[in-house]
């Protein structure tokens, strides 16, 4: 019987290439979006060609309901889930005095309460099979803090927290809980920086370039499928950078 995961945040970049590394190891796949129907569809062909089945779904994962529509969905089609990937994320680059509370209510649902709703559905299914994955993508924002970036920080730095207190809780049952934080990463998300920015950035990192969302995909994998001993911690992946 074939093994599923759910990778959030997956019509792109790093969510993108996680789901599409799963596929080719295999696995059934489920991805998600918020609103790029069109992009998330490009992606499920990408998986099918894999000869996996995936289940997509278009919606807002930092409401309960819709993440509770997606794991019924998911249940139907595949059984439970085996592995969850939260990769779901925004920033906000800017004074924190200039960001309204309608943005930081944003970026907390989609950063972390998203993450509380994934895992909260998750894990009864998990504790019964005594066994299962919850990784979580982080940032070294959430271990450093940075500058105009405070509520991402803010939102990263309790992932990492998230991810190792319920560790804790899961590890009697067998079940492993990561959180990944990554440095920069060469994906959309960074297309913001002119290049003279871009220069400036890489300049500062010690391994002289940007991650990849290939290699980073790579490491999910092995974190979620290997080394059963390893969980409850924050796993750092940045070039050396901080």
């Amino acid at each position: 019987m074939l093994k599923t995961v759910l990778v959030t945040g997956s019509s792109r970049g790093i969510g993108k290439a996680i789901a599409v590394k799963f596929a080719k190891k295999g696995y059934n796949v489920i991805i998600n979006c918020v609103n790029s129907a069109e992009r998330l569809a490009q992606v499920k062909k990408e998986i099918e060609s894999y000869n996996v089945p995936c289940l997509s779904y278009v919606g807002d994962i930092g409401i309960y309901e819709n993440a509770k529509e997606l794991f019924s969905l998911a249940k139907k089609t595949f059984g439970s889930i085996d592995i969850v990937i939260n990769n779901a994320g925004i920033s906000y680059v800017g004074l924190l005095q200039d960001m309204n509370p309608d943005m930081w209510d944003n970026i907390i649902r989609t950063n972390l309460t998203s993450i509380y709703n994934t895992s909260h559905l998750a894990i009864p299914d998990m504790v019964s099979k005594k066994c299962g994955c919850i990784l979580n993508i982080s940032s070294v924002w959430g271990v450093a803090g940075a500058s105009c970036e405070v509520a991402y920080s803010a939102t990263k730095g309790a992932v990492n927290a998230f991810s190792k207190a319920l560790a804790k809780e899961l590890a009697p049952s067998g079940i492993k809980v990561i959180a990944l934080a990554l440095g920069a990463i060469d994906t959309e998300m960074n297309h913001f920086l002119d290049d003279s920015e871009l220069i400036e950035l890489i300049n500062e990192i010690p391994s002289g370039r940007l991650g990849t969302a290939t290699e980073t995909a790579d490491l999910v994998y092995g974190l979620a499928t290997r080394h059963p001993y390893l969980t409850g911690q924050t796993i750092v992946m940045d070039g050396g950078w901080i």
